[in-house]
């Protein structure tokens, strides 16, 4: 097993990597910024090393100051946890080469699923269903082939960035008057956003919904699936609440793409634990992207599951095989997972500030993964989810009523919550019977 890990990131994940690790029997290292000198994480490891000033370009996201501080304190391995460097291709080579495991997949595994293009291919190769498009980069050389390109597809398309994601690098096309200029536009945003202009074409599905299977694969060559987690509920291509299972997926739906899920992982030689997102509509599921990372809505699919994705990510990393086989998972009950965020629930602008008070729910299935406590400040400088509640129950309807209790009791005070907006959520009709598409929260807000 792993001696010694140093967390590469702050927040929620770098306190539950912590935790894993404490589990484990692993010492631990907490990099962190001038402005993160107090975040639970930091207080808690076993050793911390400031690598830089607030702003995240100086300290998160400096590969050489994570580097350093690795080697300053005998560090085995690093955590990336998610966001900042967890799907830097770079950063990983950067590690290993430095003598270092890093905790995820390879580098040429990151490169690969990073440019959508290539993930499509590969995705297509092992058998994983994928929207109908261009099968490859737009040819800007081609203006009439490109024009019947996209009637062949059928109108609405959508043009995306190779090198993009997150909902940035995308723009929809609903008629052939507006396809080049459209194509034009995206490549310049991309060029300026990714430093790759390539972009491809799809067809646009209009009122799909997002679900995604959770995989874990180790250097064995063994890769299972968890299941699926349904995360619809988005505003501007972020989540906001996550559940697992999806609402309406048969287990015969379920086991025919996780299983394809894992056998792409075992033909591209991927390591550790990672997504595969879909847009399903009319009962098809199509492949738009893989996060080769430690997902923020990962709780779901471990209440249901019983499996911590965080320890079999290290016992990955070590070289050890997978704890299960496919068969000893089973989903049982369903758990519900809200994004508490320090904004304003009404116009979602940050709120940063002093916790004057705080007060966490409990009770049977309530789980709260953050790391503010009383009298903590939060920050300006990082994103504002603070926290995620996550509710279990035996049934859909159980995990809902107890997170609408959890929500309840919950309390924040000093600053701004968007716990009335996740209030609301859990009492929205369309959400309470399941199954709404990415656009219903956009819709329902006004957006």
């Amino acid at each position: 097993m792993l001696s010694k890990v140093l967390i590469a990131n702050r927040g929620e994940i770098a306190l539950r990597i912590l935790r894993a690790c404490r589990e484990m029997g692993i010492h631990t290292v907490a990099v962190h910024s001038e402005a993160d000198r107090t975040l639970k994480h930091v207080l808690l490891a076993d050793e911390s090393v400031c690598i830089g000033p607030a702003a995240s370009t100086a300290s998160y996201l400096q590969i050489p100051n994570i580097i350093s501080a690795a080697e300053v304190t005998d560090t085995v391995a690093i955590h990336p946890g998610y966001g900042f460097l967890s799907e830097n291709a770079d950063f990983a080579e950067r590690v290993e080469d430095s003598g270092f495991i890093f905790i995820g997949p390879k580098p040429e595994t990151i490169r690969l699923m990073g440019d959508k293009i290539t993930a499509i291919d590969a995705m297509k190769e092992a058998g994983v269903p994928c929207v109908p498009g261009s099968d490859g980069p737009i040819d800007e050389n081609d203006e009439k082939g490109t024009l019947k390109m996209a009637r062949d597809i059928g109108y609405p398309v959508i043009i995306k960035a190779s090198g993009g994601g997150g909902g940035r690098g995308m723009r929809v096309v609903h008629s052939e008057g507006s396809l080049l200029n459209s194509i034009a536009l995206t490549k310049s945003e991309a060029r300026t956003a990714f430093n790759n202009d390539i972009v491809y074409m799809e067809k646009y599905l209009e009122n799909p919904r997002h679900v995604e299977f959770q995989v874990l694969s180790d250097t064995h060559g063994n890769a299972i699936h968890l299941g699926e987690r349904d995360c619809s509920m988005q505003r501007r291509h972020q989540k906001v609440v996550e559940e697992a299972p999806a609402p309406g997926i048969t287990n015969k739906q379920r086991n025919k793409i996780g299983e394809r899920c894992a056998e792409a992982c075992r033909t591209i030689g991927y390591r550790g634990a990672g997504t595969f997102e879909f847009l399903y509509e009319n009962g098809e599921f199509y492949f738009i992207e893989m996060n080769t990372r430690i997902q923020v809505e990962h709780p779901v699919t471990e209440m249901v599951t019983g499996v911590d994705i965080v320890k079999e990510q290290l016992r990955i990393a070590a070289g050890e095989k997978l704890s299960y086989k496919q068969e000893h998972i089973k989903i049982r009950g369903h758990a519900i997972e809200c994004r508490i965020n320090a904004e304003d629930p009404d116009t979602f602008m940050p709120s940063p500030g002093k916790i004057t008070n705080l007060h966490f729910p409990g009770g049977p299935g309530i789980r709260v993964e953050t790391h503010i406590y009383n009298g903590y400040t939060v920050p300006p400088f990082y994103d504002s989810m603070i926290g995620k509640l996550i509710a279990y129950g035996e049934t859909r309807e159980s995990a809902m009523a107890r997170m609408r209790i959890a929500l309840s009791e919950m309390v924040i005070d000093g600053i701004k919550s968007n716990i009335p907006l996740q209030a609301d959520i859990m009492k929205d009709s369309a959400f309470q019977k399941g199954g709404v598409n990415i656009h219903y929260l956009e819709k329902k807000l006004g957006l």
